[in-house]
């Protein structure tokens, strides 16, 4: 099977911080369709460790953003996602699920409800694929759909030191914030929304702010004594240790929530019918045919790599889905999908790596105990 055609540099988008990260030293990769930064001059393990330790920052610019206005709002992104929408009062975020008619993954979201509005972000693999099924769900609906992710810059400040770095630069009560809540204001000038949100099991905020100013919003977070910039590599380490899916390794269009171990993000009973809804009654009712579960690898220096074949007596089950070596855990770990009756710790599987079966073991996830202010 021959393997698409990487964009060339020239067809690939950039983020507005761009400049930056290659004045940086950092090594940029194709992802996405945009130019990303994987990894700055000091390496994946000091950006992973800035994390869990202090304070890091990532550059999230090229994730989606879209803005839903008009009467019907709350009804319509009600229909469109999984996750109850009418449990958000103005200020509160929620993660969800936009689901196919099968019940499976279109994308994982997070939903923010302003007093006027609601936002919806998505990965930025899926953008035009999300906005399309999105839009197809329109209908009679008095909605207005803007795709604002152009227009919208995101950085996400991660980390135990991250309430004080980012309190030191606005005036918004940010150490009032709850989890999953959000607050308007200023930030080094620049006006945002701050969100207490993240992907990495860490305290943290997601600043969102126009394009044209979050280099200003940068250069006041980064630097010496202040954040350390962190790529896409150490992003991945974390949010793996973590136990967060990563849309289009652990969860997908062939993978259901409740498969994913994502039951806490669908309402059956929200009083409103949504996109995939006959599909998951019927699956809760009668159990799921396989489960989502986390592993180590037994064998000392191998890796388990997404996509590696994945053995359960003998037999092929599925395949490595995120795998990694992480710093914190310090360990191959990663994930993949078991039958439901064989998916729980201890249990024994093999993962073919370059030709040879190599023992692995079912471990609890999350890896490392998220540090998240609830």
């Amino acid at each position: 099977m021959t393997q698409p055609p990487v964009p060339s540099p020239e067809t690939l988008k950039r983020t507005p911080l761009h400049d930056i990260h290659v004045a940086l030293g950092a090594k940029m990769v194709p992802f996405a369709g945009f130019e990303m930064p994987v990894t700055y001059p000091s390496g994946i393990n000091s950006e992973h460790r800035a994390v869990r330790e202090d304070v890091g920052v990532f550059d999230v610019s090229h994730m989606g953003e879209f803005e839903i206005t008009g009467p019907d709002r709350n009804a319509f992104v009600q229909r469109v996602t999984c996750n109850d929408v009418s449990a958000l009062k103005p200020g509160q975020a929620q993660y969800s699920g936009i689901l196919t008619k099968d019940g499976t993954f279109v994308d994982d979201c997070l939903v923010y409800r302003f007093e006027d509005k609601l936002m919806m972000v998505v990965n930025a693999s899926n953008i035009q694929k999300d906005w399309d099924h999105i839009v197809a769900q329109k209908g009679g609906a008095n909605v207005r759909l803007r795709d604002i992710s152009d227009e919208t810059a995101l950085l996400a400040v991660q980390g135990p030191k991250a309430e004080a770095l980012v309190g030191q630069l606005t005036s918004i009560g940010i150490a009032m914030i709850p989890y999953y809540h959000f607050s308007q204001g200023k930030v080094a000038g620049v006006q945002c929304f701050v969100s207490r949100t993240g992907y990495t099991g860490e305290d943290g905020f997601e600043l969102y702010c126009r394009a044209g100013d979050v280099e200003t919003l940068w250069h006041a977070l980064v630097g010496a004594g202040r954040a350390e910039p962190v790529g896409l590599g150490a992003r991945d380490t974390l949010r793996l240790e973590a136990g967060l899916p990563l849309y289009g390794n652990d969860i997908d269009d062939t993978t259901t929530p409740y498969e994913a171990g994502l039951a806490f993000i669908v309402k059956l009973d929200k009083g409103a019918p949504f996109t995939g809804l006959e599909v998951l009654k019927k699956q809760k009712l009668d159990g799921v045919p396989r489960r989502l579960v986390g592993f180590k690898v037994t064998e000392p220096k191998t890796v388990a790599r997404h996509g590696f074949p994945v053995f359960l007596d003998g037999t092929q089950v599925d395949i490595v889905r995120s795998g990694t070596l992480t710093p914190t855990v310090n360990a191959a770990i990663g994930t993949t999908y078991l039958p439901a009756d064989r998916a729980r710790v201890g249990t024994k599987i093999e993962i073919d790596i370059r030709g040879k079966r190599v023992g692995a073991e079912v471990v609890k996830m999350p890896f490392v105990p998220h540090r998240t202010k609830r």
